[in-house]
């Protein structure tokens, strides 16, 4: 079990970002995970600096962890080969170390660029298009496609690393694990479903394939003051109540803040670990490897508590982690 640690753009700075990065990497986490977007999920949050820039530094601040983005949605603010483009370059700057992990995206951060949001059905048919694209240019071919969503004209990437970027699909239920499953090298999820792993698993063996890893996010808002640990998280991560299903499609911050106005600090902390009790969090993180889970990435929530939990309380969780995972 390879335990993580979230670089949140939404809720920190660049700079910020690059710092606890290296920090995660002295406290002894093995991955390190990116959000990709263009706003954060409420104002509160403040930040959403661009993350490939960020991860960029961070590939020259770091040796070891191995770094990924949660997730890319390649189908409107960005062109499948622009992805390409770039994932490969991250690859060579951090020696082989960086993961693409891509999704279907959220109207939030799509929105900017002024086109329609598409249902769900169709963003799988532009992620399934974009999948077509990538891979073939992150192994080093001369692309030309002509697709219902996408065109290419004879493009190819230069410069790449050694071995090829891993690809990641976020999936959430039994259609997109279908589809997907046989298209991925990993599968990225943020809900601890274990029928989830069991239908990608079958669906790698139809098509032949073998297992992947299966990686995961949780959220956690540490604090030695509970009351301050649950006040934050209700402030800045209430949207984690709305569902995947709610949040791919609300556009803006103000959205979130009004679907979100009835959701109380109490039902925050009935669904996320607050406070100080390190064995809260691996009880709820033992859900993941229950689950069928490789990978566990932990989002501290909260800009102001972020170097404290990676000085005081990262190595001790990470210890009581790794002892109670299989």
């Amino acid at each position: 079990m390879r335990f993580g640690y979230t670089l949140m753009t939404e809720q920190s700075g660049p700079r910020e970002l690059v710092d606890y990065a290296a920090a995660a990497e002295r406290v002894g986490f093995d991955l390190a995970v990116a959000s990709d977007h263009y706003f954060p999920w409420l104002d509160s949050q403040g930040h959403a600096g661009y993350v490939w820039s960020t991860l960029g530094a961070v590939a020259h601040a770091t040796q070891r962890i191995e770094l990924m983005t949660y997730v890319t949605a390649p189908i409107l603010r960005y062109h499948p080969a622009v992805v390409a483009q770039k994932a490969a370059t991250l690859g060579v700057l951090s020696d082989g170390r960086f993961g693409l992990n891509l999704g279907a995206g959220e109207n939030l951060n799509e929105h900017v660029v002024g086109e329609r949001w598409p249902a769900v059905g169709e963003r799988h048919d532009m992620l399934e298009e974009a999948i077509e694209i990538i891979r073939p240019l992150l192994a080093g071919e001369r692309v030309t496609y002509s697709g219902e969503h996408y065109r290419v004209d004879s493009a190819h990437v230069w410069d790449r690393p050694e071995t090829p970027v891993e690809i990641g699909v976020a999936v959430s239920g039994p259609q997109s694990v279908s589809r997907f499953a046989p298209l991925a090298d990993r599968l990225v999820a943020v809900e601890p479903d274990g029928d989830l792993i069991t239908r990608w698993d079958a669906a790698r063996e139809d098509a032949g394939k073998g297992r992947t890893r299966k990686i995961g996010q949780m959220p956690i808002s540490w604090d030695p003051d509970r009351e301050a640990a649950v006040a934050r998280a209700h402030d800045q991560f209430r949207w984690f109540a709305g569902g995947w299903k709610v949040n791919a499609d609300l556009p803006t911050t103000e959205a979130f803040e009004a679907a979100t106005q009835f959701v109380t600090p109490d039902d925050v902390a009935a669904s996320i670990p607050c406070g100080p009790d390190l064995d809260a969090v691996v009880e709820a993180a033992s859900a993941f490897w229950d689950a069928g889970f490789t990978d566990l990435a932990l989002v501290q929530i909260g800009d102001e508590k972020q170097q404290e939990f990676l000085d005081t309380a990262a190595g001790p969780l990470l210890e009581r982690l790794r002892a109670a995972a299989p």
